[in-house]
């Protein structure tokens, strides 16, 4: 019994605590009022980067880290998390001085974690027809 709970809290944390990592890291961004990233970089794109490995993050989660969950349903509900912790973000930066929310930021978050959980579910299908 104690085994059982071992490895289902083991597959627990391998399948969400990618998510819950990235998160944190951009909840503590965001809370920062000069954030340690280069200027030369334009802040649309790192919202991109960040949440196309949230939405890859998210869908590993929703699928239970299994290759065969890997769906188009679990696609759109990763999307659709990863763009309400997008909102939810935006406005955690409304408090925080030197930092606004922005409708174009939340746009970068969608495309982005559009693009990371697309990459995962067609690596996916890759995978399983092999």
């Amino acid at each position: 019994m104690i085994r059982r709970y071992y490895s289902e809290t083991l597959q627990l944390v391998s399948a969400w605590g990618p998510s819950a990592f990235v998160m944190a890291a951009i909840f503590f961004v965001s809370g920062l009022s000069s954030p340690p990233v280069p200027s030369v970089l334009p802040d649309v794109g790192l919202h991109a980067v960040a949440y196309a490995v949230l939405g890859a993050a998210l869908l590993r989660g929703l699928a239970d880290a299994q290759w065969s969950q890997v769906t188009i349903r679990n696609v759109l509900w990763a999307v659709l998390l990863a763009v309400v912790y997008g909102a939810s973000d935006e406005w955690h930066q409304s408090f925080v001085p030197g930092r606004t929310p922005e409708l174009r930021d939340l746009f970068s978050d969608f495309v982005g974690s559009v693009f990371g959980a697309s990459v995962v579910w067609l690596w996916g299908i890759v995978l399983i027809d092999r």
